[in-house]
């Protein structure tokens, strides 16, 4: 089953998302409507044992991507459909942490996303459980 307004969404995306299709911000989208997945500014404290915790502001995936399940008359009886807002092209950043312990590294090393699309969840990058 094919949902119209799917095909309208995706290319309002693409418009919204040139070139470096997800690296601009989906903070400039309507959130509460949008579906598909983007970069989004997200801010967080990044901490480790022996060290003040410093808070960082990067880019992160988000989004509402397409799921499905129906029900079929053979095995598995469940046909499904489920894709996550997740990393499709990151870099990693290093920050150094204030006031550590003299035994403790200061180096914390976070990604950054650079492209997120609408995938079936990975476990190298994301946690899987619930799918």
């Amino acid at each position: 089953m094919k949902l119209p307004w799917l095909i309208p969404g995706a290319l309002l995306v693409l418009l919204l998302l040139p070139g470096r299709a997800a690296a601009a911000k989906a903070s400039g989208l309507d959130l509460r409507t949008f579906v598909g997945c983007a970069v989004r500014e997200f801010t967080f404290l990044a901490r480790k044992p022996g060290c003040r915790g410093l808070r960082v502001t990067t880019d992160a995936c988000w989004g509402r991507c397409e799921t499905w399940e129906k029900p079929i008359l053979e095995p598995p009886y469940i046909e499904s459909h489920h894709r996550i807002c997740t990393y499709n092209e990151t870099r990693m950043v290093t920050v150094k942490l204030p006031r550590c312990a003299p035994d403790v590294d200061p180096f914390y090393t976070y990604p950054v996303a650079i492209r997120c699309d609408c995938d079936i969840c990975s476990t190298a990058t994301t946690e899987c459980e619930t799918y």
